[in-house]
């Protein structure tokens, strides 16, 4: 497979840094078909950047997942399990076989986490990015219940890739459904808060988490984005609900 065969298979900045050293050449057989070419854009001062693409959120998230699932010292048949059915849900079949193969050769390396999360910094806009953490979290909820290992790993990301403690907060109170204080978490705001304040932050957080923000890297990252804003949604009609606000 030619180098630009590779690099015209979807992938724009992950094929460098660090990520694309942990996965290596196996990348290409498997990403080929998995987005677009990746865009050059004209940066500040001229230089050209690659546009993040949707084979370089999937690579991403499987470099994180190999991290996380190996959190506790111990990777199981079972979270294996896990995992592909979330890919599975979050992808669709074939994309999650070529992600699971990609996986399992991430699981064999040692995955420098503060490095691979400042790339991710580095050349994912904000959206994306809560989007990335967004899937991870959800991973992590998958078998049911999250770790101390695993909770404090991915605030360690979250922190390294620029994702404030009030967005991981919100994003994490979006698997809280049995918490009756979790819908005024994902909006991010006290239970105090008094009803304009509420409707500000629903404005707010309804902005931040549009699915459009994410829109170019396809529709199966479009379509979780919208999960995540209906979470928005739920929560805010939760707290309406509540209060009896019109």
């Amino acid at each position: 497979m030619s180098f630009s065969k590779w690099v015209g298979g979807g992938l724009g900045w992950a094929f460098g840094g660090p990520i694309g050293g942990i996965l290596g050449f196996a990348i290409g057989a498997m990403m080929d078909h998995m987005s677009g070419p990746a865009q050059e854009t004209i940066g500040a001062g001229g230089a050209r950047t690659r546009s993040t693409t949707a084979g370089d959120l999937e690579v991403s998230l499987v470099v994180l997942t190999a991290a996380l699932m190996k959190a506790d010292g111990r990777v199981t048949h079972s979270e294996l399990e896990h995992v592909r059915r979330f890919f599975v849900q979050q992808f669709g079949a074939p994309r999650a076989g070529q992600l699971l193969v990609l996986l399992r050769d991430a699981l064999k390396k040692e995955i420098p986490v503060n490095d691979v999360c400042e790339q991710v910094r580095h050349h994912m806009p904000h959206p994306i990015r809560l989007q990335l953490i967004h899937y991870l979290i959800g991973l992590a909820h998958a078998d049911g219940r999250v770790d101390r290992q695993e909770f404090d790993l991915l605030k360690r990301m979250a922190h390294t890739m620029g994702v404030s403690d009030k967005d991981l907060g919100s994003l994490s109170a979006m698997f809280r459904t049995a918490d009756p204080t979790a819908s005024y978490a994902v909006l991010e705001i006290p239970k105090s808060a008094t009803d304009d304040e509420v409707k500000k932050a629903y404005r707010r957080m309804a902005m931040k988490y549009h699915p459009d923000k994410v829109a170019h890297l396809g529709e199966d990252v479009q379509k979780a984005a919208n999960e995540k804003f209906k979470k928005v949604q739920q929560a805010y009609e939760a707290v309406e609900s509540e209060r009896g606000m019109k």
